[in-house]
């Protein structure tokens, strides 16, 4: 572990930031050329809220990475929560302009449909953390007022998870399966374990 360390320790966040805004270029590429299928929005839709919750669970699985594992990802955290901000914000433009397209029918869908509730909680939820991610944010709130802010983090991943549960049509397993990692994730908060970071 403490090459695996050594060897991220050379790896600038910023890769991540390339990475993730090459690839939900190329999406939307795929899906303006007709490369997403016959519904391409749906589909443009559906791929940038699902990279958001799998960007959601690498987020909440850094720390205990790091303490159970000695895996230190706690340099990349800032990167992956902002890309997983910025998966879902993509995701509501997508639905609202492309998709729904008119403020009327946007609010109907808010307060009729259940699960568009949920998801638009989340997404509010998600804000202020996107706001505060950076140092100058972490100086005028201080660390413990920032740490406790950023703790919205939790509800936020847990109302993703059912957004996309509620969304799926029946029980099916890979809502479930993120819904799972992410409660799972949050109980490992809870059991007092630490491990010295290799490296």
């Amino acid at each position: 572990m403490q090459h695996v360390n050594g060897a991220l320790r050379r790896v600038p966040p910023s890769l991540l930031y390339v990475g993730g805004a090459a690839w939900g270029g190329w999406l939307f590429w795929l899906a303006a050329t007709g490369g997403l299928g016959v519904e391409p929005i749906e589909a443009l839709e559906h791929r940038y809220g699902k990279l958001a919750l799998q960007l959601i669970v690498a987020g909440l699985a850094v720390t205990p990475l790091r303490q159970w594992a000695g895996l230190n990802l706690i340099p990349f955290r800032r990167a992956i929560g902002v890309l997983a901000f910025g998966y879902v914000l993509a995701h509501f433009l997508v639905w609202a302009v492309l998709d729904v397209q008119t403020l009327s029918a946007i609010w109907a869908d808010i307060v009729k449909r259940p699960y568009v509730t949920i998801g638009m909680v989340g997404f509010a939820t998600l804000i202020p953390l996107a706001l505060t991610s950076n140092n100058r944010a972490i100086r005028r709130l201080g660390p413990v007022r920032w740490r406790h802010l950023h703790k919205l983090a939790y509800p936020a991943a847990v109302l993703g998870a059912v957004h996309y549960v509620w969304l799926a049509k029946g029980l099916q397993f890979e809502p479930l399966f993120y819904l799972g990692a992410i409660l799972g994730l949050l109980a490992l908060r809870l059991v007092p374990r630490k491990v010295r970071v290799a490296g």
